[in-house]
Parts: structure tokens; sequence; C-alpha cells
């Protein structure tokens, strides 16, 4: 399948991350690692810090989080993460 921009022209697909992201949100959920490898830096920053500033009480909380996300990278098809999650960059959920 191939991804056309607003014009029709052709994008260039990148490498599609998803299982990693996948696995990676549901064994190191709190931490927010996977959104650093989608390159949201932002959102990632924000999952560490409350983890790490709240001495674990908003951990429980980032690992739903987390949990949620990995399950929904893993159940998409690879089409439909690059696009939602690598090209449109939707950040949470």
């Amino acid at each position: 399948m191939q991804i056309v921009d607003e014009k029709g022209q052709a994008l260039k697909q990148q490498e599609n991350k998803k299982i990693i992201c996948g696995v990676f949100a549901i064994i190191l959920d709190c931490l927010g690692i996977h959104k650093f490898i989608l390159g949201y830096q932002k959102e990632g920053i924000i999952m560490l810090l409350v983890s790490v500033l709240t001495c674990g009480i908003g951990a429980g909380f980032m690992a739903i989080i987390g949990l949620i996300e990995g399950i929904i990278y893993l159940t998409k098809s690879d089409e439909e993460f690059y696009e939602t999650y690598q090209l449109n960059q939707k950040t949470w959920f």
C-alpha cells in the first residue's frame, strides 16, 4: 500500500516501529520509552517524570496508560499504525 499526501504525491515510507513500540509500551510502560522511540520527546518526558518524581505513586497510572497504548499499537494494522502514529503524530492513545 502506498501512502500519498493531499497533492496525490507518493510519500516515502519510513521504518514501521509498531512491534518495538508495542513491546516497549507493555514491558517498560511507566517509563515512556515507547514515546521516545516514536519521537514524542515531550510525552516521554511527562511519563518518565510522573513515574520518578512521585516516587512510584504515579507509576501505576503511567503503567496503565503504557499497557493500553501497547495493546492499541499491536492490534492496529501496519499501515494504520504508520499513518496514525508516525505520519500524523497522534501522541496519546
